[in-house]
């Protein structure tokens, strides 16, 4: 993967409709602390949006290689987080429940 546009394409492309049923959700993502998007997860849909959302319950701040790797599968984003490449301001649980709408 090329950018943080590719990941996130990639990232959106697993998305499990079936795990967002009834959901209304608003992950931020902080890249290279100069690119930022937001996933909105609402009733079974997902929209990506560039820029900050300031309705973000859940914000990933990471860099863009710790982000091709999650998405490809060749980091575990748990691991990551241990590790200190990710880091998440809000709600921790929220970051737990993207593995869900995005299985690898």
């Amino acid at each position: 993967m090329t950018s943080v546009a590719d990941a996130v394409q990639a990232m959106k492309a697993k998305f499990n409709p079936a795990a967002a049923a009834g959901l209304d959700l608003v992950f931020g993502f902080r890249i290279d602390d100069s690119k930022h998007f937001s996933l909105v997860v609402k009733d079974s849909t997902c929209e990506l949006k560039e820029g900050e959302n300031p309705d973000a319950q859940v914000t990933l701040v990471m860099d863009g290689e710790t982000l091709n790797g999650i998405v490809t599968g060749e980091t575990d984003g748990m691991q990551a987080f241990m590790g200190g490449k990710l880091r998440a301001e809000g709600d921790m649980m929220l970051a737990m429940k993207l593995s869900e709408l995005f299985p690898a």
